[in-house]
């Protein structure tokens, strides 16, 4: 039996970085958040998507939702002062019924259906699996005056991607707790991982790289250009 799986697309944010928001941003004719919404629904292992956004973007991505034929059911949940909240704002627009919930960033929209589907099928009652590839520079830890206290092993670190993928009820019960508890984390794998639950992480692809600076900006345009995909 196929499982029930929603994609929260975090996509509130307000880019300074880039100069202007990451979402509306337009590459190779696209905007951004187009890219990524046309990967969820290509995948076959999404039933549903929330995107989370800025209360003044909503009509401008209900447009887009309808103009790029997006037909799976699209929820909107308005985003927080920070991720995590922007996360538990989405987590309340899933549907009830969702086994599994995929937490996705809105600036990686090079992400693949099939890197998508990879990752959500990995995913179990209570593990969360979340895309990831190899560190391919040298880490140093540092201190407070930037002086190196140790340098870990490369091949034991990953860089991790989004989507994150977890059990809903479960998630949506450790969110809750962790917001009450005004605990917040850099990726949702570590609210996980905080409540001593497993994650397994998928091979992912470096082009899955999230769109942060203007450099960035150059390189996915790059690997458009090579994909030659067109919406």
């Amino acid at each position: 039996m196929e499982r029930s799986c929603c994609a929260v697309i975090v996509a509130a944010g307000g880019s300074t970085r880039m100069g202007c928001p990451k979402q509306t941003l337009v590459l190779e004719g696209v905007p951004v958040i187009a890219w990524t919404l046309r990967a969820f629904e290509e995948a076959g292992s999404v039933s549903s998507i929330v995107l989370v956004i800025r209360e003044e973007d909503k009509a401008a991505m209900e447009d887009m939702v309808a103009r790029y034929g997006i037909s799976k059911p699209v929820f909107f949940a308005a985003g927080g002062r920070e991720r995590q909240l922007s996360v538990y704002h989405g987590l309340l627009a899933v549907p009830s019924d969702a086994e599994y919930v995929a937490v996705h960033d809105g600036a990686r929209f090079l992400v693949t259906p099939e890197e998508i589907d990879m990752v959500i099928n990995a995913a179990g009652p209570e593990m969360g699996t979340a895309l990831a590839v190899c560190v391919k520079d040298t880490i140093k830890e540092v201190d407070a005056e930037g002086i190196v206290v140790s340098t870990p092993a490369r091949e034991t670190l990953r860089a991790v991607q989004t989507p994150q993928v977890f059990p809903f009820a479960r998630f949506l019960g450790e969110m809750e707790q962790a917001v009450a508890e005004e605990r917040y984390y850099t990726d949702d794998c570590q609210l996980w991982e905080h409540a001593g639950l497993p994650v397994r992480l998928c091979e992912g692809s470096y082009e899955n790289l999230k769109l942060t600076t203007p450099e960035d900006r150059l390189m996915a345009e790059a690997i458009l250009r090579k994909r030659g995909k067109r919406l």
